[in-house]
C-alpha cells in the first residue's frame, strides 16, 4: 500500500503519526495546486504543472534519506542569534501576538498558508524581530541584505517589511516548485540553485534539519 520510503516512516516515527503526516501533506499540496496563482510566469490550464505527491517527493529525495528526516524533528533555531539594538520600528512591535497579526496579513495577501509562515518564522528567529545571524541575516524571516534589497525591503529590521519580503520570497519559491512545500522550504534555506542541482532537498545537514523542523511545527 505504501512505498518503501513511507514504510520507513511508519516504522521510525509510529504508524499513526507518519500516516497522518503523509495524508496531511498530500491534502495540502493538492489543495494548494488548485489555488495556485503563479506570479513569475503564467501557464495555460493545459500547461500548468501538477504538484508532486508527498510520496513522490520522498522517492525523489531518497538520496538524502529525507524519509529519515521526518522521524526525528529538530526544534533548534537555525542560526546563532543575538539581540541587537532595536530599530525604532521593531521597538513598537515586540509581542508575539503583534507579530502573528503581521504574518496573518502578509500570508493572506500573498496566498501562503499562515501556519507555514508561522512555522518558518519560529525556525528562523524564534519570533524575535531583532534577530541577526553571524552571516548577516536579519529580522523575523532572516533576510540576507541582497535578498532584502531585491524584494524591495528598505529596512529589514522593520517587522512589517521583513515579513512582507520574506513571505513574498517564500511564495516565489512555492511558485517555482509548483506548490511543493518541501522543496520551497529547502530553497528558502539553501537557495533554489542547490535544490535544482540535487533535484530535491540538498544533502546539507543544516538544510535537512531546517526542513524537518519546520514540517514538524507545520503539520
Amino acid at each position: 500500500m505504501f512505498s518503501s520510503m513511507i514504510q520507513n516512516l511508519l516504522s521510525s516515527s509510529g504508524q499513526a503519526s507518519a500516516m497522518q503526516r503523509a495524508v496531511q501533506m498530500n491534502n495540502y499540496v493538492n489543495n494548494f495546486n488548485a489555488q495556485l496563482n503563479p506570479v513569475e510566469k503564467k501557464q495555460t490550464d493545459n500547461q500548468q504543472a501538477q504538484v508532486q505527491s508527498f510520496d513522490k517527493v520522498l522517492r525523489n529525495t531518497a538520496g538524502v534519506k529525507f524519509g529519515d528526516l521526518l522521524a526525528k524533528p529538530v526544534t533548534k533555531v537555525n542560526a546563532n542569534i543575538y539581540t541587537a539594538q532595536a530599530s525604532s520600528a521593531s521597538e513598537k512591535i515586540t509581542s508575539k501576538e503583534q507579530i502573528k497579526n503581521i504574518i496573518f496579513r502578509a500570508a493572506k495577501k500573498h496566498g501562503v498558508d499562515e501556519k507555514l509562515v508561522n512555522a518558518l518564522v519560529k525556525q528562523e528567529s524564534g519570533f524575535n524581530p531583532n534577530a541577526k545571524s553571524k552571516v548577516g541575516a536579519m529580522g523575523l524571516m532572516q533576510l540576507m541584505p541582497a535578498t532584502a534589497k531585491g524584494l524591495g525591503v528598505t529596512n529589514p529590521m522593520d517587522p512589517e517589511q521583513n515579513v512582507e519580503g520574506g513571505v513574498k520570497y517564500l511564495k516565489s519559491m512555492l511558485n517555482k516548485y509548483n506548490g511543493n512545500v518541501i522543496l520551497a522550504l529547502a530553497a528558502y534555506n539553501a537557495g533554489p540553485g542547490a535544490v535544482d542541482k540535487y533535484s530535491g532537498v540538498p544533502p546539507y545537514k543544516e538544510t535537512q534539519n531546517y526542513v524537518k523542523s519546520i514540517l514538524a511545527n507545520y503539520l
